[in-house]
């Protein structure tokens, strides 16, 4: 009996020892737990303040501490509005910031993290005042039977992030150089002025302003100087603006007013003191002094307009006549004025034109020129038509003031010097061989272009051509406006081997003046004198001068718009080399001219 005694003693004291340490270790394991719980939550970023289902602090990690300005040992037990100042950015007011609402036991509705509006626009006051943009997550603790005991907040200091975001969107939608609104903001203003003005009958103005010196200062003194100027201009416009107004930096020298609450005559008057206000404004750069000055373009915004697009086209539309008047003035849209349709029209146009360059709707066609007492077409001017999409014909005098206007004649030239010689490789030798010139004519702008002349002479290389058969033409204007780039290109293209023409010649004022300056193989005689010559002594006088003092400089003279056998009669008594004009023959597709020859 004592032995069973004893061995049963043992047994248990051995179940103690082991059941003692088994607790021992879980004991550990649950402190270890903690430890590592508690070192967790007191190294990371955030914010972490735990509460009961009383809604009172239970524990702040030291992140929290710094964010709220309690320490942890003040917190606890206090109730967690007290510790949490929380406030609605959108409403001002407080935010219960109980995280387990007002009874903590309810539902689990209660427990619902905060939506992403919510959580993006919450500030937290810390214990000192200082406020903080935050975002904040809740997650409930509950017990075994999933009933709510209490919660974990996390805050996460947002207030970097959102003075960076709001950094991006300030430089998104304003202007670098002056600090102003760019032209997207300035845009989004103007929309919502046009929808007030259809829905509430408001007035508005706007007001297109464009610098008239900037580009004088840019090339004078360079781009500092003309973007100091834009800023001290920028700088004045303010200082003239009511508290509702929006100006805004369009693009390069070009500023936006949106004048609220304003009728035409109010918007004029405020034009005109701007207006003023520019033409008085004296920039010093350096040793240097200019007057800046503005032209302005001022539409009262209406229903009448579709879109913004429409109304920032007609207030430059307003602002392009102000300046052709004569730079630093007013000048107001009026939908029936026909200096702005006119505008509107050639607008239209530059738009035309892109779409038949890209669509491949260009045309070469051409028109003969006859030596005097030929029946065949030793020569032709290279001519252009343009092909409307639904198959109708455009003559240039219907494109080319548009395309001159706005920049485009470079590209046209191209165009039309590539097919060009494109036509005349495709020309059967016989026909090639018949051509003692083919005239092509050069814009103004294609002059004064340094570029087109490595492409003339590429293209010439690369074509089988004779440079020989290549004959430029410039009109006297052109030539004298661009006289130092004229003779530049005049003496280059002829060392390759072409010659050039100088078109309506006797239409300017000082033709005689510049000619022995302009070193050209041919003159044509400008039309206005050849048309009347039978009946007009002067114009007779004209072409027999023109003729003789060409042929002293050993150049050759081509008539213009010879209508009738009567006129080439009398031209070839006066010794005129060359006849052109519907006598002679009418503009046809390039191909077509040189067909008889071919065929023959």
């Amino acid at each position: 009996m004592t032995l069973s005694t004893d061995f049963d003693n043992a047994i248990l004291r051995n179940l103690l020892a082991q059941t003692t340490r088994a607790y021992e270790e879980q004991v550990r394991a649950l402190h270890d737990e903690k430890e590592l719980a508690q070192v967790t939550l007191a190294s990371i970023g955030d914010a972490v303040v735990t509460a009961d289902g009383e809604g009172r602090v239970r524990y702040l990690n030291p992140t929290a501490e710094a964010l709220t300005g309690w320490s942890k040992g003040e917190a606890g037990g206090r109730p967690i509005e007290e510790v949490l100042q929380l406030i609605d950015d959108a409403t001002g007011a407080p935010l219960a910031a109980h995280p387990l609402g007002a009874n903590p036991r309810t539902s689990a509705v209660d427990y619902e993290e905060p939506r992403d509006g919510a959580r993006s626009s919450v500030t937290l006051v810390r214990r000192d005042g200082k406020r903080f943009a935050i975002s904040r997550t809740i997650a409930p603790i509950r017990d075994a039977a999933g009933a709510p005991i209490g919660a974990v907040v996390v805050l996460r200091d947002v207030t970097e992030r959102q003075l960076l975001h709001l950094q991006l969107a300030h430089q998104a939608s304003h202007d670098a150089m002056t600090g102003l609104p760019n032209r997207q903001s300035f845009e989004g203003k103007l929309r919502s002025a046009l929808q007030a003005a259809r829905t509430e009958g408001r007035g508005f103005s706007l007001c297109y302003m464009d610098l008239d010196q900037f580009k004088l200062i840019n090339d004078t003194c360079g781009h500092a100087a003309g973007d100091q100027m834009l800023r001290e201009v920028a700088i004045l416009l303010q200082e003239r603006m009511r508290p509702a107004d929006v100006l805004a930096r369009l693009g390069g020298d070009e500023f936006g007013l949106l004048l609220a609450d304003c009728g035409v005559d109010e918007g004029m008057r405020r034009a005109r003191e701007l207006e003023r206000a520019l033409a008085d404004l004296q920039f010093q750069w350096q040793q240097s002094s200019f007057r800046v000055g503005a032209s302005i373009g001022v539409v009262p915004i209406s229903p009448a307009f579709s879109g913004v697009i429409d109304l920032l086209s007609a207030a430059d539309h307003a602002c392009y006549i102000a300046k052709e008047k004569g730079r630093q003035r007013v000048q107001l849209y009026q939908q029936d004025d026909t200096e702005l349709l006119r505008r509107h029209d050639e607008m239209q146009w530059v738009v035309r034109i892109q779409e038949a360059l890209n669509e491949g709707r260009l045309e070469l066609w051409a028109q003969p020129i006859a030596r005097v007492g030929s029946s065949l077409p030793g020569g032709c001017e290279v001519l252009l038509r343009m092909r409307e999409p639904d198959g109708s014909l455009l003559a240039p005098r219907d494109f080319i003031r548009a395309a001159e206007r706005y920049g485009l004649m470079p590209d046209i030239d191209r165009w039309v010097v590539a097919h060009a010689l494109r036509a005349l490789a495709a020309l059967p030798l016989r026909a090639r061989e018949s051509i003692a010139l083919c005239s092509v004519n050069l814009s103004a702008l294609s002059v004064g272009d340094e570029s087109f002349l490595d492409f003339v002479a590429g293209r010439l290389e690369g074509s089988g051509v004779p440079p020989k058969l290549i004959c430029f033409e410039i009109t006297e204007t052109a030539a004298v406006a661009n006289l130092p780039q004229a003779l530049r290109m005049i003496g280059m293209l002829r060392r390759l081997g072409c010659s050039f023409a100088l078109d309506d010649f006797g239409s300017g004022m000082s033709s005689y003046g510049y000619l022995k300056d302009l070193p050209v193989d041919y003159l044509k005689i400008d039309g206005s004198f050849i048309q009347d010559l039978l009946s007009d002594p002067l114009d007779r006088a004209m072409v027999e001068s023109i003729n003789r003092i060409a042929h002293l400089m050993g150049i050759e003279t081509i008539a213009e718009s010879v209508s009738n056998p009567g006129l080439a009669r009398e031209l070839e008594a006066m010794g005129v080399d060359w006849l052109q004009g519907y006598w002679v023959g009418r503009p046809q597709p390039f191909a077509e001219l040189f067909a008889a020859v071919t065929r023959g």
